[in-house]
């Protein structure tokens, strides 16, 4: 959800210089204007205005696909119009939306019959999916605890600082505490040890991350599996894993299929994985499988019958659009497994060919590890006359969207720069990306930046007071990190105006 923002007396109406030939007044920005106007204006305001987005091929910032092959493009279209709950009204949907369930199920080694269907639901995205998981271990262990006549009000989950923020949603929204294992400086994800120690009676599972956000690391989860099977056995506790494989799920089975992180592992009970990621569907598709039927309690399922037939449901969200449903099972049925393995294996050689360009040049850290989610997580050797949130910045002139960051606690004072690594990222693009992260380090040398920084974040800066006497001022990292920014993009701003560069 993006919160809006008041408008300002400049910023109240909507101009367009084609559209004038249809319509001679300007359009108000905020509010709905009295009189219809032509089509073609309408959309030429707003393709005008969507110009000045960024190129979502460049945006190495996201890991949601971002280009289907045409013929999806076709199906998606001609499905758009169909409501996915519609389950009587569009019957075939919801019998792709079922295969595509059961599909996956076997991908993650679901323990399934011959004839047995895997339980499993799509959903929006992998956020609703972990809400969903989350939602059924807490309605499974307060049973349980009310069972046992025990309190069952105080639920935990216990996950690694690296987790995304729609874990912390859950926790926030569905009152379970969230007990994070803490980072360190060259361990990025959740340390299995440390997890399995916090793990209480409250504890309604522990969360997995096979593809860290921060570094595309997968976590141990088989390590974690066995720490917890000991545990289990002597306090007599059962408490389950859940695999967040938003980012790897569709990657460990091509790639790694000999690596144990599903289903394969007892205590995994569920697993949410994005179709909308390396499923390669664009934005807005997630699945959520459960192991078997008894881990996903009945009573959370509701069932319909007020649009012609008796629909069992368990999402949050209610109406959506067929469309990415459609698009997933085509992408499986088109692929197989022969077209996903070539995939990510191309990814992973596009990811080699940047992580070697930019350790040629010398002046990064790699992050990242070879084995994981196909992405390049880098940071500077020397960021003492230029932070990675510069270079960010200058890469924009470039049309590259490359995110800087800053590490969770207690690794917060690591910044990285992250590529991520997806199917329409091609070689060409990789040694591109690496030449003009050579130009702005060149250009990023040529400026003045340490007569900034020793201003900026000189290790202490002095001021007179009032009675001549110099008081020592210390400013906090994140002044002394806005300072060199702004300080440098003022020098840019200048340097523009006064060489002519546009």
């Amino acid at each position: 959800m993006v919160l809006s923002h008041a408008a300002s007396d400049s910023d109240v109406s909507v101009h367009s210089t084609f559209a004038s030939r249809y319509v001679r007044t300007s359009l108000p920005r905020f509010k709905m204007p009295e009189n219809s106007i032509p089509k073609e204006a309408a959309y030429q305001i707003i393709n005008d205005e969507l110009m000045l987005d960024g190129n979502p091929r460049l945006n190495l910032a996201s890991f949601v696909t971002t280009w289907m092959e045409p013929e999806c493009d076709k199906l998606i279209m001609s499905s758009i119009n169909k409501n996915y709950v519609d389950m009587d009204e569009y019957p075939v949907t919801t019998e792709l939306q079922n295969r595509c369930v059961n599909m996956i199920a076997h991908l993650f080694n679901a323990p399934l019959g011959e004839t047995e269907t895997a339980v499993g639901v799509g959903t929006v995205g992998s956020s609703e999916a972990i809400m969903l998981a989350g939602l059924a271990f807490k309605r499974k262990w307060q049973n349980k605890r009310k069972a046992e006549g025990k309190p069952f009000d105080k639920p935990n989950i216990v996950t690694g600082a690296n987790v995304q923020v729609c874990w912390e949603k859950f926790a926030r929204y569905f009152e379970v505490e969230l007990k994070e294992v803490k980072l360190r400086e060259g361990y990025y994800v959740m340390d299995p040890e440390q997890a399995v120690e916090m793990v209480d009676e409250n504890t309604i599972c522990v969360a997995a991350i096979l593809g860290s956000t921060l570094n595309g690391e997968f976590e141990d989860v088989k390590l974690l599996n066995d720490l917890l099977v000991i545990k289990n056995k002597e306090t007599g506790w059962d408490t389950p894993i859940h695999v967040d494989a938003a980012s790897g799920g569709f990657i460990a089975p091509f790639l790694y299929p000999e690596l144990e992180w599903d289903f394969r592992l007892p205590l995994v009970k569920s697993i949410n994985v994005s179709g909308h990621k390396y499923g390669l569907v664009y934005a807005g598709i997630g699945w959520v499988v459960w192991r078997n039927k008894e881990d996903l309690p009945e009573e959370l399922i509701f069932h319909i019958n007020y649009l012609g037939a008796d629909q069992p449901t368990f999402t949050l969200n209610f109406s959506k659009g067929s469309s990415q449903v459609i698009a997933q099972y085509y992408q499986l049925i088109r692929l197989g497994h022969e077209g996903y393995r070539n995939v990510m294996e191309n990814c992973r050689e596009n990811m080699i060919v940047l992580r070697e360009g930019l350790e040629k040049t010398g002046r990064f850290n790699i992050v990242s590890k070879d084995e994981g989610v196909p992405l390049v997580a880098f940071s500077l050797k020397d960021s003492s006359s230029h932070t990675e949130f510069e270079i960010s910045d200058m890469l924009r002139r470039y049309g590259w969207i490359v995110p800087a960051y800053t590490m969770p606690p207690n690794a917060q004072h690591i910044t990285v720069l992250r590529v991520v690594i997806r199917e329409d990222f091609s070689r060409t693009l990789a040694e591109r990306l690496v030449i003009d992260i050579e130009k702005v380090m060149h250009e990023l040398d040529e400026l003045p930046s340490r007569i900034i920084h020793k201003i900026s974040l000189g290790e202490e800066k002095s001021e007179a007071n009032g009675d001549n006497l110099m008081v020592t001022v210390k400013k906090s990292d994140m002044e002394k990190q806005r300072e060199v920014i702004n300080g440098w993009k003022k020098f840019v701003s200048d340097r523009k105006k006064t060489n002519g560069i546009c």
